[in-house]
């Protein structure tokens, strides 16, 4: 079959289109998760905020909402980490801080905007890469796989999507993103 290339380089054939459309929704779907966990931090909605681990209850928009006061950076370092990890300590003390659940509830929500809209990209799979690695060392080892987890896989999958996409962008405002005059002087912001 016949491909024809755009002035951008990228290939016309239906099945490229295909794939990029896939590509772009990938990239949704990882900032979705984000987006996920930022609202259900934010509002304790009973994904893993405001459930009770015994009964299974969930208290909506509970004490345990960050909304309401709670610590949602606690639950998951000081509880939920793996005591085995070699990084479990300083997981610990960092997560008894109440300072780190700014950073970390901007960050969510900043890497699911990122991603889901498709602007400001690159920041966002670093900046997600990053979380995602920091969650890893709070979870491994032992593990179903000691060295390969879905924090990593995630990690990999988010910066190889925004990089393969700053060539195109199927869904999303990227393309009217990079337009903007300060875009274009700041390529970071891509």
């Amino acid at each position: 079959m016949a491909t024809n290339t755009s002035d951008s380089g990228v290939s016309t054939a239906k099945e490229s289109r295909f794939g990029w459309i896939f590509l772009s929704l990938a990239r949704i779907s990882l900032g979705f998760v984000f987006l996920w966990a930022f609202f259900d931090k934010l509002l304790a909605l009973g994904l893993s905020t405001g459930k009770d681990g015994e009964t299974g209850a969930v208290d909506y928009f509970g004490p345990a909402a960050w909304i309401n006061g709670g610590h949602v950076t606690e639950g998951y370092l000081v509880y939920g980490g793996n005591p085995d990890s070699p990084f479990h300590d300083f997981f610990v003390n960092l997560g008894a801080d109440r300072w780190t659940d700014w950073p970390f509830m901007l960050g969510l929500l900043g890497i699911g905007l990122a991603l889901m809209l498709g602007i400001g990209t690159k920041v966002g799979a670093w900046s997600a890469a990053a979380m995602l690695l920091f969650m890893y060392l709070t979870q491994m080892w032992p593990g179903t796989n000691p060295i390969l987890d879905d924090h990593i896989v995630y990690a990999l999958a988010g910066i190889g999507i925004v990089y393969v996409e700053l060539k195109y962008q199927a869904i999303g405002i990227g393309g009217w993103w990079r337009k903007l005059d300060i875009v274009k002087k700041n390529g970071w912001l891509v």
